[in-house]
């Protein structure tokens, strides 16, 4: 089993911190093999961001996406960059209050920002789509996230992570095709 996976977005959003966390997650808690890279823009905020975890059941010898079995995108010019490379029955997970997607793309939405918004702090969109990930594609444990959670936060803004994930997690799954009314 190989699983190439792309987190996208901008800057500021913590892409490399969800990417940081998933491969936490998935190699000391899931017992899998995995490789983090990432790649953002020369703005410090607002320009592209991603992260790219390759996961697998065996050694990866080669750590680079190049057709992702997942996409994450949070933002429209990530998604508008990189759903052109994804495998045709790829997983395409998106912030739907942020990204339109393509006329006929498959696609699991979440409003992640407000979700986030909702909490008190927008800046735990990441954590609530890593919750809907982990939920919608299978990946990765509820358990081993929480645990990469605990190991990698501060303590005091894991309380607000912890509900950040739950409600990802738990966020009604529905996968849904865009139509041209969606659209527009």
């Amino acid at each position: 089993m190989r699983k190439e996976v792309r987190l996208s977005g901008f800057g500021g959003q913590g892409i490399g911190l969800a990417g940081l966390l998933l491969g936490h997650a998935i190699t000391l808690y899931d017992d899998l093999e995995a490789v983090m890279t990432q790649s953002y823009g020369p703005e410090a905020r607002g320009g592209a961001s991603s992260a790219d975890v390759i996961v697998s059941d065996t050694p990866i010898d080669y750590p680079f996406v190049q057709q992702p079995d997942i996409l994450v995108a949070l933002s429209q010019e990530a998604y508008s960059k990189f759903s052109p490379s994804v495998k045709e029955d790829a997983f395409i997970l998106i912030d739907e209050e942020l990204v339109s997607p393509a006329e006929g793309d498959d696609f699991y939405g979440i409003p992640a920002t407000g979700l986030a918004e909702k909490l008190g702090r927008r800046i735990v969109t990441n954590v609530v789509m890593l919750g809907y990930f982990s939920v919608v594609t299978g990946l990765v444990s509820r358990k081993a996230v929480e645990s990469a959670l605990k190991d990698v936060l501060a303590p005091k803004i894991l309380p607000l992570n912890l509900k950040a994930f739950a409600n990802g997690y738990t966020y009604p799954i529905q996968k849904k095709t865009a139509t041209k009314e969606q659209i527009a």
